[in-house]
């Protein structure tokens, strides 16, 4: 887990362009499925036969990172940019930044402003060029940018790095999709595209799969750090098994189910509201006649910034979760 974690996150693959890691997933995961497919957003779709075809299970992690855009150079060869997803600009400002070309920038606030002030349209990129002419040699309009990456271990096995949201999902789909023996109903891995910006990659997907179940593998945030909304979801207490967030409530059959199946294969685990926020869930759940939808959650801290942080135990058990919701499935 910790080798894909750590390869994961370095790929540059901000939202609208996750080429680079579509194609190291779809190398990783071919090894266990029967078929895979790239829609034309960019989703990839890795298809394993299940015991029963009569059913679908849809699972959906997100391969997209929020970032920048550039918008305008000024003749200084500042670039000025706008956001790609939800942008926490003071998390962001004073931050080194890349390009999908190599390019390496700084993003800081324009000077004299206050702390409480900073917004994206009030941050630039420094390339450190000296006219307009010599930064459009290296970065064009349109190109777009995002943190540099960055992967650390901390105390009690608990590991900090940018775009954990969503590739540690990634990496669960495809850790899961390797240990189990066999899938229940006909299994339909999806890495999808543009969740960042209103699950766009997820929708298409979904009509086209027209899922019984659906399960996406997403981050969510905690509630044990100091000053932080009271929320039950804690790092190392397992698994989060959402309940609703802003953008769904749940279907009792999955959170049932996963509870069961959890509880039965002693994995650990506990339970999500998220009062904001939402997942690729929204669009399994609303897809043609509709699905069963729910979300495993793995529980992370200071999400959209360049140290999020996680426990390892709990990435472990989504593995193990989703990996027992796939060989065993769900009772209606």
């Amino acid at each position: 887990m910790i080798k894909l974690m750590k390869k994961y996150t370095s790929v540059f693959s901000v939202t609208g362009f996750e080429g680079e890691l579509a194609d190291i997933i779809t190398k990783d995961i071919a090894p266990y499925v029967d078929d895979i497919s790239i829609d034309a957003l960019g989703s990839v779709v890795a298809f394993k036969k299940g015991e029963n075809s009569d059913k679908k299970l849809m699972i959906a992690a997100h391969m997209d990172e929020i970032g920048f855009i550039v918008t305008y150079i000024e003749d200084s060869g500042m670039l000025r940019v706008s956001n790609l997803g939800g942008i926490n600009s003071i998390a962001c400002a004073y931050s080194k930044v890349r390009f999908a070309n190599g390019q390496i920038g700084v993003i800081a606030p324009e000077g004299n402003i206050k702390p409480e002030d900073i917004a994206v349209k009030k941050l630039i990129v420094d390339i450190g060029a000296k006219t307009k002419k010599e930064a459009e040699r290296k970065v064009k309009i349109g190109d777009v940018c995002a943190l540099v990456p960055s992967f650390t271990r901390l105390m009690n096995n608990r590991y900090t790095a940018k775009a954990f949201d969503d590739r540690l999902g990634c990496a669960v789909a495809v850790i899961a999709a390797q240990q189990i023996k066999s899938a229940k109903y006909d299994a339909y891995f999806v890495f999808s595209v543009q969740e960042e910006v209103g699950c766009r990659g997820s929708k298409p997907t979904a009509f086209a799969i027209a899922p019984t179940y659906s399960i996406a593998i997403d981050v969510t945030a905690t509630g044990d750090t100091i000053g932080a909304t009271p929320m039950a979801v804690k790092l190392g207490e397992g698994a989060a098994i959402k309940i609703k967030d802003n953008s769904l409530i749940c279907s009792k059959i999955i959170v049932d189910g996963l509870t069961k199946l959890a509880k039965d294969k002693k994995i650990t685990h506990q339970y999500e509201i998220l009062e904001y926020g939402g997942t690729d869930a929204s669009s399994m759940q609303t897809a043609g006649s509709g699905s069963y939808a729910g979300v495993i959650s793995i529980p992370t801290r200071y999400i959209h910034s360049s140290v999020e942080t996680v426990d390892l135990k709990d990435v472990n058990a989504c593995v193990s979760l989703l990996a027992a919701a796939i060989e065993d499935g769900f009772e209606k």
